[in-house]
């Protein structure tokens, strides 16, 4: 197996291969360095009962935790220090308490040397039917971001932003994607009895230079923070706050938008899918799920990785985004399915 893998990893062919066999034990075959990226959602704990059994069986929740960080720590070994890992995994209850689960995985994999970069709250829009009295219905699954270094991973972010509306002149004045003109702004300037003489002048000609690279394209959108008027965006501290350092000495400052468009934030809405006409595999994991975390942190051509495999959904996304990937799962019939979906 091992020598089928490498021959992947160099070879030009961008058909997933799909491997049957222990997540653990399969990881072991694929070279040290070689993934650039990992999305998966492993089964959770206690759910569901998949075909050949595996993780998620477990009688104990602290031992499915400690079989899946030793599943983690070997993506950690194969990704590339370009690479990034995404888990998705939903909690358990025991005893009608819940568990943490996911964030204890989090914890204990940061705590081995990952970094945490972001948690993506997936809000599943329409949840199962939930007949409990006593508590509130899930809706909400983590799907966490980890790389192996700071900074050099691969994150291509302009390959998901939101396409923003264009600025325009209206009678001769600049506005800005939502209707900022710099009116206002100049008008709080000449008011301002916080402001020196100075500041104020400063203030005129970077509000002026802002508006000029709106018009030239070079912005899409901006707010100007003044001195006496807004507070800082984050703090009022100058030890804990660029930004409040900045309106200390300046008497101003902008909050520039990108003309690209905007980053998605950190909740996004995603159906779960439940008509693939999947068989007997239940797993609400959506397509739209792996879209872009592929797209952020996969180069074109890279090597996308999921150790829980099911019936495809990453490998199938991996390879309409023209991307190679390799999935493993421990059940054949599943494999037999992904094989079908990525025809």
């Amino acid at each position: 197996m091992k020598r089928k893998v490498e021959k992947y990893i160099l070879g030009e062919d961008t058909n997933p291969l799909l491997l049957s066999g222990d997540a653990l034990e399969v990881l072991k075959s694929i070279p040290d360095n070689s993934i650039d990226c990992c999305m998966t959602s492993p089964p959770y704990w206690q759910k569901r009962e998949y075909a050949n059994g595996g993780i998620g069986l477990e009688k104990k929740y602290e031992e499915y935790i400690d079989n899946l960080v030793a599943i983690c720590m070997e993506v950690h070994r194969v990704l590339k220090l370009t690479g990034s890992f995404w888990l998705n995994i939903g909690d358990s209850y025991k005893n009608k308490c819940l568990l943490n689960i996911p964030w204890r995985v989090a914890i204990e994999l940061t705590d081995r040397g990952w970094i945490l970069r972001n948690t993506i709250i997936w809000n599943k829009v329409k949840g199962g039917m939930d007949n409990s009295k006593d508590r509130l219905g899930n809706a909400y699954e983590p799907l966490f971001h980890f790389v192996k270094v700071n900074k050099g991973y691969y994150y291509d972010v302009d390959s998901i932003r939101n396409k923003p509306s264009g600025a325009k002149v209206v009678n001769g004045a600049v506005v800005s994607a939502t209707g900022v003109t710099g009116v206002k702004y100049k008008r709080k300037i000449e008011l301002s009895t916080v402001l020196t003489e100075e500041q104020k002048a400063n203030a005129y000609n970077a509000l002026e230079d802002i508006l000029t690279q709106i018009q030239q394209g070079k912005l899409s959108d901006f707010r100007m923070v003044i001195k006496g008027n807004q507070r800082t965006t984050h703090s009022d501290s100058k030890k804990l706050s660029g930004r409040a350092k900045e309106l200390d000495e300046k008497g101003f400052y902008f909050l520039k938008y990108n003309p690209k468009g905007s980053k998605p934030s950190d909740v996004w809405d995603i159906i779960p899918e439940d008509t693939q006409g999947r068989g007997e595999h239940f797993a609400p994991y959506p397509e739209d799920l792996c879209k872009n975390p592929i797209m952020l942190t996969c180069p074109e051509n890279g090597i996308v990785l999921d150790p829980f495999v099911g019936t495809g959904t990453t490998c199938v996304v991996a390879m309409n985004m023209n991307r190679k990937s390799i999935g493993i799962d421990i059940a054949s019939d599943y494999i037999a399915i992904s094989n079908d979906r990525c025809k």
